[in-house]
């Protein structure tokens, strides 16, 4: 059991210890891009704050900590060596979770591109850059280090930042976006082999956000449609990492995966790497019509989402988040069912590397935060995978390894700002003082009632057995 963040989204001190820029420090700064103004400077001020925040792991319970490199903290610019002072922060970070006997889950990339980098994903030699990188890396922390993550939901990158213009670097390309699904796989496939050529001693794996797809009728075209856009956010992403091709489309489709009809097959043999485990990221299911819609998505909306020849649509009578997502536990039951059945004894160990829920907190007077929805959203996805991977459950067999909440705290969330609060702790984003919020306690209740507490190392235990 363990919790999330990123980078970029808590660490701030954006000009201290030699960071530079990455693209979303440059997004940030654009009027209109970030619904409240606030931009990457400060955040949650992590980079200052570390110790204490390290300390409210402690104090919870926690057997890991998932969290990302800084691409521009630790490769100024995005070339070069390997920062001593960037260094410096990991190195301090790293001591104090050891310390804490919090084992270490780093994410390589959590979409923290170096500006520098004009074209992006769009350029294969982004892929080449980043297998460098992580070579650097490994170099650097690979004797502290239980479990990397190459990349996070490299769909979110593809259809936010560069299909829909709702994330950095803000290109609307809709399907001639797909070039960055085979670059940022590529990027993963070379990490992979850098890490493994640093003799890392940590299992390496990739972390996706996969969405059941659900059609909105039983029409033809919504069916056809519903196929699409699980094609496009689960399989193109999952297929070549674990099967090692792209998936098959319906042939009324074809033309739009233009870009994978003739991918070298060194390419595919390089993203098809042996992996030590595969990261599964969930927050909500996906219902599809066909036809255009007005634009919106679960991150906002998009006026290049209005030529797509299909829509979301709302799923009724599911109680939502403050981001206005679906509460649905039964679905991530679904989620887990489907990479059972599509994978199956090639799936590797699987990680629920983030699963969480934004609400509307509110701090009383007395100081405490209490968050009955978010405790309840816990519970529920939590017992859902414990029961799908269960004997007789719908993913049984799945060797489900271990469960991560996002977030460890309130963040700076993306295009959101800091409207959107996902943390098990309160942050004021004007004071930075820290508040377990009532969900905290209530976790700290639940891992304190366990029988033994593993950590990621801990291999020989079974998946079931590190849930519970």
């Amino acid at each position: 059991m363990g919790a999330a963040t990123a980078a970029a989204q808590i660490e701030g001190g954006s000009h201290e210890g030699g960071r530079t820029d990455s693209i979303w420090d440059a997004w940030s700064r654009v009027p209109g891009n970030i619904a409240d103004r606030s931009d990457t400077s400060v955040t949650a001020d992590h980079f200052h704050r570390y110790r204490e925040d390290v300390a409210l792991m402690r104090e919870l319970g926690l057997d890991a900590y998932r969290f990302s490199f800084s691409w521009t903290r630790l490769q100024p610019g995005g070339a070069g060596a390997i920062s001593a002072a960037g260094a410096e922060f990991y190195d301090r970070l790293l001591d104090e979770l050891l310390e804490a006997n919090i084992s270490p889950m780093a994410t390589l990339f959590h979409w923290d591109l170096p500006v520098e980098y004009t074209h992006g994903w769009l350029d294969r030699d982004t892929a080449q850059r980043f297998g460098e990188f992580a070579g650097l890396v490994g170099e650097r922390f690979g004797d502290r280090i239980d479990k990397w993550v190459t990349l996070n939901e490299p769909a979110t990158v593809t259809l936010n930042g560069y299909a829909l213009g709702l994330h950095a670097p803000g290109q609307s390309l809709l399907f001639d976006a797909l070039p960055t699904v085979h670059h940022q796989l590529l990027g993963h496939g070379l990490a992979t082999q850098a890490l493994r050529a640093a003799g890392v001693r940590g299992g390496i794996g990739i972390t996706n956000t996969h969405t059941p797809v659900i059609p909105a009728s039983d029409a033809p075209e919504d069916h056809l449609m519903a196929a699409l856009f699980d094609v496009v956010h689960n399989r193109v992403f999952a297929d070549p990492v674990l099967l090692g091709h792209y998936p098959q489309v319906p042939d009324e489709l074809a033309d739009l995966f233009g870009a994978f009809s003739a991918v070298d097959e060194a390419d595919l043999a390089t993203i098809h790497q042996p992996l030590d485990f595969y990261g599964l990221n969930y927050y909500m299911p996906s219902l599809i019509g066909a036809g255009a819609g007005d634009g919106e998505s679960p991150d906002g909306t998009s006026e290049a989402m209005t030529a797509l020849p299909f829509h979301l649509k709302e799923l009724d009578g599911y109680p939502q988040t403050a981001f206005g997502w679906p509460i649905a536990p039964e679905y991530f039951a679904t989620a887990m069912g489907e990479m059972r059945e599509r994978y199956g004894e090639v799936l590797p160990p699987v990680y629920i590397t983030e699963n969480g829920a934004s609400f509307t907190d509110e701090v009383a007077a007395d100081g405490s935060v209490d968050d009955p929805q978010r405790i309840a959203y816990v519970h529920d996805h939590l017992s859902a995978i414990l029961d799908a991977t269960s004997p007789g459950g719908v993913a049984e067999g799945i060797d489900l390894r271990g469960y991560f909440v996002w977030s460890l705290m309130d963040n700076w969330e993306w295009a959101a700002g800091f409207q959107q609060r996902f943390g098990l702790v309160h942050i004021d984003f004007d004071s930075l003082v820290r508040t377990p919020k009532a969900s905290y306690r209530w976790l700290q209740q639940v891992l304190a009632a366990r029988p033994a507490a593993p950590t990621l190392g801990q291999e020989a235990a079974s998946g079931q057995e590190a849930a519970q």
